[in-house]
């Protein structure tokens, strides 16, 4: 092989490895993007695929019941685009420490990684940001079967097949208030860093993280999911 070759082969090796890490930084943590988290190397979603996810994490009995977690009947029906096959009723997390306010209908990975997401970021940001544990979760969204943003021609919402969760607002033990649509831009600078706290590390349990740098659509709450995502975030 020429030399020459080679070295023009490694080289473009070379950019399309930056290019690629490059990529998935600014997808999870790029404050001025869509703040996508992408898997790497994921398929597009497709239902089979989600169902059997569901399944596995069904089988594993990776979610307990308790009295904050409870299965409830199938969502949909075998001619709907919407629906879960066994989704649960989720009133609080964090082994009943933090509520969920109204109750969110998820379905079983979205479980756990709620529950992580509490527990290992937003608790301890909590304490260290504002001085005072997060002791509920304003819930402005759970399982509902719409499009992207409740429009028409858009794609099916990851609302619509329980895998998303939208949160608007954070209670603490002390009696105040975080909203994500004051605090992230208008609330105090404490207020602020929790906030960006709390949104950046969802990363590490979502595979799609949006805020109010997102768009229009998000200014007062996150959007937290576990879609699947291609190469163009499809």
């Amino acid at each position: 092989v020429n030399p020459k070759i080679m070295v023009l082969r490694r080289i473009r090796l070379f950019v399309t490895s930056i290019a690629i890490v490059l990529i998935g930084l600014a997808a999870c943590g790029s404050q001025r993007s869509k703040s996508i988290a992408v898997a790497p190397g994921s398929p597009s979603k497709t239902q089979p695929v989600r169902a059997n996810e569901e399944h596995a994490c069904i089988s594993n009995r990776l979610v307990r019941e308790n009295r904050f977690i409870q299965q409830r009947s199938a969502l949909g029906g075998p001619n709907s685009r919407c629906g879960a096959f066994r989704p649960y009723v989720v009133s609080a997390v964090d082994s009943g420490r933090v509520q969920l306010r109204p109750k969110a209908t998820l379905r079983c990975p979205m479980v756990p990684a709620v529950d992580r997401w509490v527990s290992e970021v937003v608790i301890p940001a909590s304490f260290r940001h504002l001085g005072s544990p997060v002791t509920a979760l304003k819930v402005a969204a759970s399982y509902s079967c719409r499009n992207r943003n409740s429009k028409a021609f858009t794609k099916l919402s990851e609302h619509g097949l329980a895998n998303a969760l939208d949160v608007s607002a954070f209670d603490l033990a002390d009696g105040r208030r975080v909203t994500v649509l004051k605090g992230w831009r208008r609330g105090s600078r404490k207020e602020a860093a929790f906030l960006r706290a709390v949104h950046k590390s969802a990363c590490r349990h979502f595979t799609t993280v949006l805020g109010p740098n997102a768009d229009r659509y998000h200014q007062d709450h996150f959007h937290f999911d576990l879609a699947r995502h291609n190469a163009k975030n499809n």
